[in-house]
């Protein structure tokens, strides 16, 4: 799944530029996404090859491999694509950096009792309270 938000986002990206987005950023992502797609398409490759009965029957309780067992060299390139696919992951969001230093988020709030019970108003009138200030 989130290889395919990457796909969507990548073909969003490509729509918003140059606009919104400048052509790096474009082929920043789309060079991930492809990253992302090898790195998943060798991992389900090789799992598929390691589970598919050749290797033995036991594979799937396995949790510590040694470099003599059967089916060793296809379970280390599964976990090297896998942690290759997350690092695409990682490299994907960072992209976003620009993107959110563009959005910047108020909040106001309106005090209407002195407790979250009260029906009777608030002696207070209208205290605005900023909870992110920029001179902190």
């Amino acid at each position: 799944m989130g290889s395919l938000y990457m796909f969507v986002q990548t073909a969003l990206s490509y729509l918003m530029q140059p606009k919104i987005h400048s052509k790096q950023v474009f082929w920043v992502r789309l060079l991930l996404v492809i990253w992302c797609a090898v790195s998943a398409f060798s991992m389900l490759t090789c799992s598929s090859l390691l589970y598919s009965g050749h290797f033995g029957s036991d594979i799937v309780q396995k949790l510590h491999w040694n470099p003599e067992d059967k089916g060793y060299a296809l379970h280390m390139i599964t976990t090297a694509a896998e942690w290759s696919m997350s690092c695409s992951f990682f490299g994907f969001f960072l992209t976003y950096i620009r993107d959110f230093q563009k959005i910047s988020l108020r909040v106001e709030t309106n005090l209407h009792g002195l407790t979250l019970y009260d029906t009777i108003p608030c002696p207070i009138n209208n205290e605005q309270t900023h909870l992110l200030s920029r001179d902190v």
